[in-house]
């Protein structure tokens, strides 16, 4: 740590992700900070400014980063929230260290570089092994989501979850407590998962203690299995943007789902829209792919309808990658009737005089033209 005048004096570790990520050899992006043995009156002296809302946590004068006071929980409701929090100078690194989820997320380092770790958190990196640090673990339900999501994070590097921790993962299944999850946290490990390099495994390991089931039922109970189901996560359109990627993963992954469950699932974990609506995209784009006999205009034109493509049509050319993925004889037929579509332009019509309903009526008509136009040149074929 590089001599600081606002910390001198101060018993200051680097935590949890910083020090896992370093003994991984990974690149650290987030440092996490905990102060032992000082009180909040002596951090704000120092000029740190407080912004935590549940435990005292402060603000660098200079660097903005976050220092927490060490402090313990003790648990005195239901949900990832009741909890009561206790800082006090009184309170020691290990007891910090204690209430955290996974060992390899326990461990610190001194300001003179040495490592603690009273957990084993470095031997079970080493074994590539998620384990709870306590039994409290199954005083909090966010932890079987925080460890579903770890492992899509590390399964490709051999880590597995320890036996002693799935079962305390279907403890907190069995005892209810996942009812008290809010929509919104769900989602926001969701989605985490959805970034990382391996989503599947984020869904067996909810899947394999029972929790699927309970948050996200449609994915657990309908359509095909869920190995066939996670096997599109891997399968993606390529042009698009890597902030895109979890919406794409999302919408591949709900895409079976007939529109009620689909939307009922969305409502349940309160979706963005965004989200949602490629969903409803890919959905739609699987069902023309699945349709029996072969494409014709008033299909096509319907699917696009669907998918608002007249508004939305930066879209189009990635739906149409992702049924190349499948059928690359019907994404041409789709693409040379899009690109023709296109060339129907609304102010060409003003130009001739139309308006209202009536300029309306004739875009369409045109535009359907134009497709049947194209399936007449494309080379069709029956599904």
């Amino acid at each position: 740590m590089v001599a600081d005048r606002y910390l001198a004096g101060l018993e200051v570790y680097r935590v949890g992700g910083a020090v896992r990520d370093a003994l991984l050899g990974w690149p650290v992006t987030d440092v996490d900070w905990v102060v032992v043995g000082a009180t909040p009156e002596a951090m704000q002296e120092r000029g740190f400014k407080p912004v935590g809302v549940d435990f005292p946590v402060f603000l660098h004068p200079d660097t903005h980063e976050e220092f927490a006071l060490a402090r313990t929980e003790r648990k005195s409701g239901h949900g990832y929230t009741g909890f009561e929090v206790h800082a006090s100078p009184a309170v020691t690194l290990e007891q910090d260290l204690e209430r955290r989820d996974l060992t390899i997320n326990a461990m610190a380092r001194g300001a003179d570089g040495s490592l603690v770790d009273p957990f084993n958190g470095q031997a079970d990196l080493a074994a590539r092994v998620l384990r709870h640090v306590s039994p409290a673990f199954v005083e909090d339900p966010l932890r079987v989501l925080r460890v579903a999501r770890f492992l899509a994070r590390y399964a490709g590097h051999g880590f597995v979850i320890a036996d002693e921790t799935r079962a305390l993962m279907r403890q907190l299944v069995d005892s209810g407590e996942l009812a008290h999850l809010v929509a919104e946290r769900v989602w926001a490990e969701t989605e985490k998962a959805l970034g990382e390099s391996w989503p599947e495994h984020y869904f067996t390991a909810l899947d394999d203690c029972g929790a699927l089931a309970e948050l996200m039922p449609q994915l657990a109970h309908e359509g095909p299995s869920l190995a066939e189901t996670l096997a599109r996560l891997q399968r993606l359109p390529e042009d698009i943007d890597h902030l895109d990627v979890v919406a794409w993963r999302w919408a591949r992954l709900v895409e079976h789902l007939g529109a009620p469950a689909r939307r009922q699932l969305a409502e349940s974990l309160r979706l963005p829209r965004r989200v949602s609506r490629l969903a409803d995209q890919v959905a739609e784009t699987r069902g023309l792919m699945h349709a029996p006999g072969a494409l014709d205009g008033q299909r096509t034109m319907t699917w696009l309808e669907r998918i608002d493509a007249w508004r939305q049509g930066e879209v189009v050319a990635s739906l149409i990658d992702l049924v190349s993925l499948e059928d690359a004889e019907l994404a041409e037929e789709l693409a040379l009737a899009w690109r023709l579509a296109t060339q129907i332009l609304p102010q060409r019509l003003v130009e001739e005089g139309f308006k209202g309903k009536a300029l309306g009526d004739e875009l369409r008509r045109r535009r359907r033209r134009a497709i049947d136009d194209a399936l007449g040149r494309a080379p069709r074929h029956a599904r």
